[in-house]
């Protein structure tokens, strides 16, 4: 199926390579020499043209210049198929001379990187580096001559004996000055007991508390128009879970009691999603009368559910944008931004960007930013042609206006003017959903006297594509 494993480093350095078979002969050279070209080839994707490539030039030979990231699934000149995926900054990737599905690779690569975060505590270089025997022998059950054989986090605990050495400290949920909230880092805990940096062992059945962590996530894909309206609107969630109950006991969880599944089948005010799909370990007998799921939760990380939302709802953000010719050779171009959820959320780590025409020479940017933004910048990135502007926070209910004065080294035309955007705006809302799904409850199916587990459940709302044109 595959020749090679790899993971490598943001700076391209081989953390842990497996080969499985050699499908070069006797060509080639060595293994790290295939990974650093094949790591060249990604970085400098956007730099790349190929005048002569049958694969990717144009018919015509002047060559086929590429933009954005390099895709999922590309040929060297190996002659292999190389294929990666992107977790955390790390570049899990494998190498395949078999016509094989490149969907069923990436599941497997996405699975591979979950199996080891589950193991790890936390995916990171660092955690990696400091527990590679752990994940050789992961590996050597995993995927057996390059076909993969168990890839679930609770059966390879059977054939597993190493134990993982934690990088960063687990934060006790015990000692919270607030007992109703955790840190975000307190999910960040291998599933098997491990030994901390010190050599100090840990337990995982005699110093573990009894914890379930819950995450609903949504990821927004909002295009908007150039007077602001919604053009289209997709929301793609999931619930995702990390169990750490002993025992393993059967949970029930309650979804909104008014949820309706399908377009036009809810009444007026109650939640409707358009489709939705449950893990194979989901019992769904009482769903459609009691929006109630029952289930035994695996070990590691898991998605419950993947729901989907399209059609009308209340976008957090809205963009306005605005271009005037104030000169044959400049322009001022306004962005104004319109939090409009409530007060009491925000938006973190907030960033917009639009591409400005390449005849841009200067770029002056000023921002007038409400009360409680925090730390606000424009500037103009000459060597990308756009205008990043970064905002640490956006309370909902506020206004930010960025304006710039965009200098060009020749008259302002029709195709100049396309040249300008769209805008993308990146962000992250804590403890907010669009779609108003909720978790009533999630308790131990039957009762256990003495059990007291800890339920911690979070709300998070990201952008995934958040367009708007000119």
């Amino acid at each position: 199926m595959i020749s090679n494993f790899f993971v490598l480093s943001p700076r391209g350095d081989t953390i842990i390579a497996k080969t499985y078979r050699n499908d070069r002969g006797n060509e080639g050279a060595h293994e790290r020499g295939h990974t650093e070209a094949f790591f060249r080839k990604i970085k400098f994707w956007n730099d790349a043209t190929d005048g002569g490539s049958a694969a990717n030039g144009k018919a015509d030979g002047k060559g086929d210049e590429r933009k954005g990231d390099a895709p999922p699934v590309f040929m060297m000149p190996d002659g292999l198929s190389y294929l990666h995926v992107k977790r955390n900054g790390l570049i899990f990737g494998c190498a395949t001379a078999r016509n094989v599905s490149p969907t069923t690779i990436i599941e497997l690569l996405s699975t591979i990187a979950r199996v080891f975060k589950d193991y790890c505590g936390t995916l990171s270089e660092e955690a990696i580096r400091k527990n590679f025997i752990l994940l050789y022998e992961l590996l050597d059950e995993m995927l057996d001559y390059g076909y993969p054989q168990i890839t679930r986090t609770e059966n390879l605990k059977s054939c597993v004996y190493n134990e993982p050495i934690v990088v960063d400290p687990i934060i006790n949920t015990g000692n919270l000055v607030n007992p109703k909230t955790a840190s975000a880092s307190a999910v960040h805990k291998p599933v098997i007991s491990s030994v901390s940096a010190s050599g100090r062992k840990t337990d995982s059945n005699s110093t573990q508390k009894n914890e379930i962590f819950v995450d609903i996530l949504e990821r927004l894909n909002v295009l908007f128009s150039n007077n602001g309206y919604v053009l289209n609107s997709t929301i793609d969630g999931c619930i995702q879970m990390k169990s750490y109950l002993a025992g393993n006991p059967e949970l029930r969880m309650a979804l909104n009691e008014d949820l309706s599944i399908g377009r036009n089948s809810g009444s007026y005010g109650s939640v409707t999603i358009d489709d939705i799909n449950f893990n194979d370990c989901v019992n769904l007998a009482e769903f459609e009368t009691t929006r109630t799921l029952s289930f035994v939760p695996p070990d590691g990380e898991f998605i419950v559910l993947n729901y989907r939302v399209t059609g009308d709802f209340a976008t957090p953000f809205r963009i306005f944008p605005s271009i005037e010719e104030v000169e044959p050779k400049k322009l001022e171009i306004t962005i104004l931004i319109r939090a409009e959820m409530p007060s009491n959320h925000f938006g973190a780590n907030v960033s917009i960007e639009m591409p400005l025409p390449k005849c841009t020479t200067a770029a002056q940017c000023n921002v007038i930013s409400s009360p409680g933004t925090g730390s606000t910048n424009a500037e103009y990135v000459q060597r990308d042609d756009k205008i990043v502007w970064t905002m640490k926070k956006l309370p909902g209910g506020s206004e930010q206006t960025m304006k710039a004065r965009v200098s060009l080294s020749q008259a302002c035309t029709t195709q100049i003017r396309r040249e300008i955007g769209p805008i993308n705006m990146n962000f992250e809302i804590p403890m907010f959903n669009v779609s108003n799904l909720q978790v009533r409850y999630l308790r131990i199916a039957e009762h256990m006297a003495g059990y007291t587990p800890y339920r911690w459940v979070r709300y998070v709302t990201q952008s995934n594509s958040y367009v708007c044109r000119l």
